[in-house]
This record gives structure tokens, sequence and C-alpha cells, in this order.
């Protein structure tokens, strides 16, 4: 069968807009390999409108309630399935997964994206030795100890913040002395006499023989390097939009981002659209997600009905 409609992921993009795409009666495929989107390692989120707060996995298992509430005879939902390619030949898309290949008349890919490795000696071998990329995962396991949180964004405060309430200390790194997180949370939790800020400074290394044991940074402005003994690592350096799968067919950005026209999320080429941390939109949050795929869901009904 050819489906009218193919939404690749499981996120809040995915979930919003499998729900609207079964209530338009649009004969949908949802493939995503699962429903941990990178909020799912976030012990407590509390700008998702309308909930006050709740941890990532109460956000994933919510999202998939709901469009398994909805979904019905419209949406068949392809869970533990991965896309590997999105073609289109002779004005005809294929989805091409782990398991099988698809015909559809319009895809949504709302893939979002995946957390970006430490890339210094060291951190390859150490990682779940002591390097980690999830503070709520991992934390507990540092109780008493040293730790360095590498980022500035808001996840590397909000790690800290975590961190914080078992660790003895924790030192955040940072490459300039600007921060992408926000005035407010960076001031909660300099507050916390345990917490030390470092500016300026490039992490050049991961030292341990079976576990972490330091960690060296290179003053920018001093050009000294420095190690700091600590027993854990937390790596909060941002992210790299999932898009592997369709770099040859759609446009992308320098950083891999899905180019697409904010009024309506359509990508370069016609039939394929894309919502959420995968797209080159100038802020990525659920909540914009959310609202980025169910923009594109109305302009999809228009576009398949217009046929």
């Amino acid at each position: 069968m050819i489906y009218d409609l193919t939404i690749i992921g499981g996120g809040p993009a995915g979930a919003a807009a499998g729900v609207y795409a079964a209530r338009k009666q649009l004969k949908t495929m949802f493939i995503t390999k699962d429903w941990n989107s990178q909020s799912t390692v976030s012990e407590g989120i509390e700008n998702w409108i309308g909930t006050i707060k709740l941890s990532g996995m109460e956000l994933a298992d919510s999202l998939e309630k709901h469009l398994r509430a909805y979904a019905g005879e419209f949406v068949d939902v392809h869970v533990g399935e991965s896309c590997e390619k999105v073609e289109k030949k002779n004005g005809e898309l294929s989805i091409i997964t782990d398991k099988n290949t698809y015909q559809t008349k319009s895809v949504l890919i709302s893939s979002g994206s995946h957390r970006r490795k430490l890339d210094v000696p060291g951190a390859d071998r150490l990682e779940h030795k002591g390097l980690t990329y999830c503070a709520s995962c991992d934390g507990p396991l540092f109780k008493d100890k040293d730790v360095v949180v590498v980022g500035g964004g808001n996840a590397a405060f909000e790690s800290a913040a975590q961190l914080l309430a078992y660790c003895k200390s924790v030192t955040l790194v940072n490459r300039s002395e600007k921060f992408r997180a926000d005035p407010g949370t960076i001031e909660a939790v300099s507050k916390n006499s345990h917490f030390k800020l470092l500016t300026n400074v490039v992490p050049k290394e991961v030292k341990g023989d079976r576990f972490v044991e330091g960690f060296v940074y290179t003053d920018k402005i001093t050009s000294k390097d420095t190690e700091l003994k600590v027993s854990g690592i937390f790596v909060e350096i941002g992210s790299i939009p999932t898009t592997s799968f369709v770099k040859d067919l759609v446009e992308l950005d320098h950083y891999g981002h899905i180019k697409v026209d904010s009024k309506n999320q359509r990508t370069s080429v016609a039939g394929v659209w894309a919502a959420g941390d995968c797209t080159d939109g100038l802020y990525h949050q659920n909540n914009i997600a959310a609202g980025d795929a169910v923009k594109a869901l109305e302009d999809i009904y228009l576009a398949l009905r217009a046929k």
C-alpha cells in the first residue's frame, strides 16, 4: 500500500504530528527506534506547557500514550524500526528502514538530534567509566566525589544542579566567558558554595587507568595546562541533528540541520516536511518542536487534499 504520510521520529514533534494525522484521518506510518528523545534523561522538565513539572521519562510515556490513544485504524506505529534512507525517484517517495521498504505520498522528518561527544584523548576509552553524558542517569554513583561538567548551556547548568545534590564539588568549564544558559538558571546554580565556574578554558585530556582520575584543560588566555583531580566528567556540549538518512535528499545547513520554510516547515524537496531539533529553526525546545510539527501537519493535510 501507499501511505498518505510517514512520520519519522518519536519525540515531541513526532508524537504531536501523529496525533494530528490520526485526527485528520490520514493513513499514516509512524516510525521510531524508541520514544527516548534527548529530554528523557531530565529529572525535571518545568516548561512543558500545561504541566507544572514532570520527568523526561514521564514526558516520553505521556507522548506514547497520547498517540496510541488516537492512532486507531489510521496510524500504524512501528517502534524498534530505524529509518536508513528516504528516497525520491520519478516523483515517488520511498522509506527504507532496517526492516522494510515503504511507499508514501508525503514525509515528515522529526528525527531530532543526538549528543555531541567530547573529542579529546581518553574520552572514548573512559566513557561509562567515569565519563558520562547523563547526569540524571549516573550522577548518584558519584556521591561525595569531585566532578566536572563540560558545557555552558542550560543542559550543563541543570546537570550541575542535579550533581550538587550529592557530589562533594562540581566544577563547570566553558570555552568562553559567555554562557548559553538562561541568566536565572546560572544565578541559581552559582549560589551553591560547592560549585565553581571556569571560563575561557578548553578540554585537553581525560586521565585515568580503569576509571576517570583527572581532567586536563588549557587556559585560552595563558595557554597553561591544568589538571583537576576528579572522579567524574559529565559532558553537555550540545547536539548533532539526526539527518544522515536524508543528506542526499534535502538541503542541509553546514551543521547538518534540514533547511525548512518557517511558515509551513517545507523542505527543499516537494512532499517532504521537517520539524523539531533536526531543522534549522532558530530555537529548539520541546514546545517549539511540537508546534512546528502541528504547523507541518496542517500544511501536509492541505497539500494532500489539493491533489
